[in-house]
C-alpha cells in the first residue's frame, strides 16, 4: 500500500491555502490522503501564531502525535505555518519528535526536504524569509477541497505593524504576485469548471503597491474582469488604509465581484486606532462606508472588533457600541484582545481584566446580534441567485448555497441538484446567523 498523509489546518483562509499547496506536493511525490492521523506515514500541522489559544491547540496536538511516534518511530512529523516561522528551531529543541520546521517562505521546498528527511533522517529548519518565493506560487500544483471554489493567493507579508498583530513578524514584509501570474492561474481555474475565486492577502488593498508603478487592487479587479468562465470574485482581507474610492470603482463597475466586502475596523475610538497604529480615523471609516454603499447598494459589509485592548477606558468602548449602531454591518468579528510576545502592545501599560473584557464581548455581540437579525429579516420573500455548496452539515437533506453577499441560504434538497449549479433561492425566514428558503 502506498504512502499516506494527514495535514491539520489552523487559523485563516491563506493558511487553508498554503495545505492546498501543501497536499499537492505531497501528491506530487506519490502519497494519498489518509482516512485518519493514526494512519499517515507523514502528519503537518500547518500553524497559526496570530493568538495564544492557536499555538496551544497545536501544543495539544503534538502530544497526540507524540504517543503515535512512540509506536511508530517512521511517522514523519512537520510544522509548517506561522508558529514555525516565530519559533524556529526552538520547537524541535522542545519537542524533538518533530522532524521538520518550514516557514511560509519555505512550502516550496516541501518535496525535498521529505525525500532528504527519509534518506537521512536529520532535523531540518528553513525559516529565512524571502520574498522572490512568493513568484512561484503558480508553480506549485494544489490539491483543492473544491471543485467549484478555489482560493488564489495575491501576495504575500504586510506591512502596516498594527500593534497588536504579529503577521508582519512572521509572514515578513509585502509581496505582491504580479497581475500576469494571478490572471495566469485564475484562467486555468476557470478552464477546469472552478465558478468562484477568492483572492487572498493580509491586506489585499494595498496589493501592487510594492511596484511602484501605478498598479493596485483596482488593476488587478479589472483584469479579472475580463477572464471569463469565473462566475464571482471574492477578496479578504480589506484595510481602510489603503482602499481608496477607484478601488471601490473597480469592484462596482465589475459583473463579477462578489456584493461583499470585510472591512476591519477593530474599534469605535479614534485614540485607541492610534495605539492600534491602524492608520485612519472614525471619520475616514465611515466616509469610505458611505462611498461603498453609494455605488453597490446592495452589498453586504462585515467587520472585525477588539475589545479590551490595552487602555480602553468605558467611555471608549461606548464609542464602540455607537458605530455598531451607525454602521449597521451585517455582522461583526469581535475578539477579545489576547497579548502576542513580540509586538508593542503587549507592552502597553494598562492590560485590561478579563472580567471586563468579557462582558464588554458580550455587549458588543449583543448589540450586533439585533442588527444581523433585523437585516436578514428585511431579506424575507426576496430571491437571490445562489450557488449550490451541497449538504448542510445537520442534515444530508438540507443544502445550501451563498448568495453574492455572502449569506448561506438552506433550502430542502431537490432531485438532481448539484455542486455547482447556479439557482434561484427564495428567502422566507431570516435568522441571526442563516437565511432558510426554497429555490425557486
Amino acid at each position: 500500500m502506498g504512502k499516506q498523509y494527514y495535514t491539520v489546518t489552523y487559523g485563516c483562509q491563506m493558511n487553508e491555502s498554503d495545505t492546498e499547496r501543501i497536499n499537492g506536493q505531497l501528491a506530487e511525490l506519490g502519497y494519498t490522503e489518509a482516512p485518519s492521523m493514526e494512519e499517515a506515514d507523514i502528519v503537518i500541522l500547518n500553524t497559526c501564531s496570530i493568538r495564544q489559544n492557536a499555538e496551544e491547540k497545536v501544543y495539544g496536538k503534538i502530544g497526540e502525535i507524540k504517543r503515535m511516534k512512540e509506536k511508530n518511530p517512521d511517522l514523519l512529523v512537520g510544522i509548517m505555518g506561522c508558529m514555525a516561522q516565530e519559533n524556529k528551531g526552538k520547537l524541535i529543541s522542545r519537542m524533538p519528535i518533530i522532524d521538520f520546521v518550514l516557514g511560509p517562505y519555505h512550502i516550496h521546498d516541501l518535496k525535498d526536504v521529505v525525500t532528504e528527511e527519509l534518506q537521512e533522517r536529520q532535523h531540518v529548519v528553513r525559516t529565512q524569509m524571502n520574498p522572490e518565493r512568493v513568484k512561484d506560487y503558480s508553480e506549485l500544483r494544489a490539491a483543492r477541497k473544491s471543485h467549484i471554489f478555489a482560493w488564489v493567493p495575491i501576495m504575500q507579508g504586510c506591512n502596516k505593524f498594527c500593534t497588536y498583530c504579529i503577521v508582519p513578524y512572521v509572514r515578513g514584509r509585502q509581496t505582491s504576485r504580479t497581475v500576469e501570474d494571478i490572471v495566469r492561474e485564475v484562467r486555468g481555474l476557470a478552464a477546469e469548471g472552478y465558478k468562484e475565486i477568492t483572492l487572498l492577502g493580509q491586506n489585499v488593498n494595498s496589493y501592487g503597491l510594492d511596484f511602484r508603478d501605478g498598479t493596485d487592487f483596482g488593476t488587478l479587479i479589472r483584469a479579472l474582469d475580463k477572464v471569463d468562465g469565473i462566475e464571482r470574485v471574492r477578496y479578504m482581507t480589506s484595510h481602510p488604509r489603503d482602499m481608496t474610492f477607484d478601488m471601490v470603482d473597480a469592484m462596482a463597475d465589475s459583473p463579477k465581484v462578489a456584493r461583499q466586502m470585510h472591512l476591519p475596523v477593530q474599534h469605535g475610538d479614534n485614540e485607541m486606532l492610534r495605539r492600534m497604529n491602524r492608520g485612519y480615523t472614525i471619520e475616514h471609516f465611515m466616509e469610505l462606508l458611505a462611498y461603498v454603499r453609494k455605488r453597490m447598494p446592495d452589498i453586504t459589509v462585515t467587520t472585525d472588533l477588539i475589545t479590551g485592548f490595552p487602555g480602553e477606558t468605558e467611555d471608549m468602548h461606548q464609542a464602540t457600541l455607537r458605530l455598531l449602531r451607525e454602521a449597521q454591518f451585517d455582522s461583526a468579528y469581535t475578539f477579545i484582545y489576547s497579548p502576542r510576545q513580540g509586538t508593542p502592545a503587549a507592552r502597553m501599560e494598562d492590560q485590561i481584566d478579563d472580567a471586563v473584557k468579557h462582558r464588554r464581548l458580550q455587549e458588543l455581540m449583543d448589540v450586533q446580534n439585533e442588527i444581523s437579525l433585523a437585516k436578514n429579516r428585511a431579506m424575507e420573500g426576496k430571491v437571490y441567485p445562489i450557488i449550490v455548496e451541497g449538504a448542510t452539515k445537520q442534515d444530508d437533506n438540507n443544502w445550501y448555497g451563498r448568495t453574492s453577499g455572502n449569506k448561506m441560504i438552506i433550502f430542502p434538497k431537490e432531485e438532481g441538484l448539484a455542486v455547482g449549479d447556479l439557482r434561484n433561492a427564495l428567502v422566507e425566514q431570516g435568522q441571526t446567523w442563516v437565511l432558510k428558503g426554497k429555490l425557486v
